[in-house]
C-alpha cells in the first residue's frame, strides 16, 4: 500500500522550505541601517563598501577599490600598478525586497569607453539576480555617460526578497559606488558563502583576463565562472602586462585561493615562458603546498589560420609552457593542471573584435573551456 502524506503535512513541509529559503537570504537578519536619505526621491542610498566586497584580495590598499596592496607601489612595474587601479572583477552581493534598484558611481577616469570596447564594459555596472532555482540571471546594466553617473538600474520588479550581485567597471576605477532603493524597502548583506566555496578563484593574466572586450562587466569569463561555480573571483588581469613577473607572483602567493589560474601567455613570448613558469609555480607552491594551480595556454588568434607568424608564436610559447609543466610534474609538484589554448575560442573566427580580444560569444566559449577543467578540480579538492 502506497503511503499518501496528508495535506497538512505537505503544507507544513512547504512552509519549512519557505522559511529555510528566507533564512538563507537573510544572513544577518537585521537589515543594513547605514544609509543616506534622499527625501526628494524617497530613496535610501547604501555605500557598497559597507556591504562586503568580493574580488578584493588585500585590505591595505592605497584606494579602497585598488586590486593590489599599497606596498606593491614601486615594487611592480608602473603599468601594472596603474592597471591595478581598475576595479576589474570586483563585485558586491546583497539582498533586498525592493521593487526598484538605482545606482550611482563616480569613475576615476573621464575616458569611459575605448575604440573597440563599449562604455558599459569599460566603465559600467552590471546587475544579476539569483533565481529560486539558485541560478544567476542578468537583470540590468548601468550605462555610464560621464565621470559621475546616477541611473535607474531596474524598476517594476515583482515583489519578493532576492539576492543580487553588482559587478564594477573592468577598465576604469571607481571612487564611490552606491545602491539606491525606495525608502519603503529593506536591504541586507548577502549570506556568507557555504564552507568550502568561500575561497576565491584567482586569475592572473592579460587584457583578456581583465575583461577586454566584454560588452558588460559581468560577461568576462572570470565573472561567468564565478556564477557557474558559485565562487568568489579575484581578477588580476593587467592589460598588456600579464608577464609572469616574480614581483607579482610573490604578491599573489600571499592570497588563499581555491585555484590559482595562470593565463599570461598572450603577453609573453617563448623565452619568457621558459624563464618564468617554473619559478612562479614554485613560489605559489612554497606558500600553498596543496592548492591547485592551473597553467593556461594562450588563446588562438582568430586570424592565425592565415598568419604564419601568429602560428609560430602559439607553437613556441605553448611548447615552452608544456615543457615547464612536464618538468614540474617530474619534480613531484602536486596538484598542477594544464589547459590547452586551442579550446578557448571557436574555429569559426566569429568570437573576437580584433582577432585577439573576445566578444561576449568568445568569453562564453572561454568560460565553457575553463569550466570543463575547473569543475573537476574543485570537486576533487573539496573532498
Amino acid at each position: 500500500m502506497t503511503f499518501q502524506p496528508r495535506p497538512f503535512v505537505l503544507f507544513f513541509t512547504a512552509l519549512l522550505s519557505i522559511v529555510a529559503l528566507q533564512n538563507t537570504l537573510n544572513a544577518d537578519e537585521a537589515p543594513v541601517s547605514d544609509f543616506t536619505v534622499d527625501k526628494k526621491s524617497k530613496t535610501h542610498w547604501f555605500d557598497i563598501k559597507n556591504l562586503g566586497m568580493e574580488g578584493k584580495g588585500w585590505t591595505e590598499t592605497e584606494s579602497f577599490y585598488d586590486r593590489l596592496p599599497k606596498k606593491a607601489k614601486g615594487v611592480v612595474r608602473p603599468p601594472v600598478w596603474s592597471l591595478s587601479k581598475h576595479s576589474a572583477g570586483m563585485a558586491v552581493r546583497f539582498v533586498t525586497n525592493a521593487t526598484a534598484i538605482k545606482a550611482k558611481w563616480e569613475l576615476t577616469s573621464p575616458s569611459i569607453a575605448m575604440n573597440h570596447m563599449a562604455a558599459t564594459g569599460v566603465s559600467g555596472l552590471d546587475l544579476y539576480v539569483k533565481t529560486k532555482s539558485g541560478k544567476w540571471r542578468w537583470l540590468a546594466v548601468g550605462k555610464p555617460s560621464q565621470q559621475k553617473n546616477s541611473v535607474s538600474l531596474t524598476s517594476g520588479i515583482s515583489p519578493g526578497k532576492r539576492e543580487y550581485i553588482l559587478y564594477l567597471p573592468l577598465y576604469n576605477g571607481v571612487k564611490s559606488v552606491e545602491i539606491g532603493i525606495p525608502e519603503s524597502s529593506k536591504l541586507w548583506k548577502a549570506p556568507a558563502r557555504e564552507a568550502g566555496k568561500d575561497k576565491p578563484l584567482i586569475f592572473w593574466g592579460t587584457s583578456i583576463t581583465q575583461g577586454g572586450c566584454a560588452s558588460r562587466t559581468g560577461m568576462v569569463h572570470t565573472a561567468i565562472l564565478g556564477r557557474r561555480l558559485d565562487r568568489p573571483v579575484i581578477n588580476l588581469g593587467f592589460s598588456g602586462n600579464g608577464r609572469m613577473e616574480p614581483e607579482v607572483a610573490k604578491l599573489i602567493a600571499e592570497l588563499d585561493a581555491s585555484v590559482f589560474i595562470i593565463d599570461c601567455l598572450p603577453n609573453v613570448t617563448a623565452n619568457v615562458v621558459k624563464k618564468e613558469t617554473e619559478p612562479l609555480v614554485k613560489t605559489l607552491r612554497a606558500a600553498h603546498p596543496e592548492t591547485p594551480i592551473l597553467l593556461v595556454e594562450d588563446r588562438t588568434y582568430s586570424n592565425a589560420f592565415l598568419k604564419p607568424s601568429s602560428q609560430d608564436r602559439h607553437r613556441t610559447s605553448r611548447l615552452e609552457l608544456r615543457n615547464a609543466y612536464e618538468r614540474l610534474k617530474k619534480e613531484g609538484v602536486k596538484n598542477l593542471y594544464y589547459l590547452e589554448g586551442n579550446t578557448l575560442l571557436g574555429d569559426d573566427s566569429e568570437d573576437t573584435v580584433d582577432g585577439s580580444h573576445p566578444t561576449d560569444l568568445g568569453f562564453f566559449r572561454q568560460a565553457d573551456a575553463f569550466e570543463k577543467v575547473l569543475k573537476p578540480i574543485l570537486e576533487q579538492h573539496s573532498k
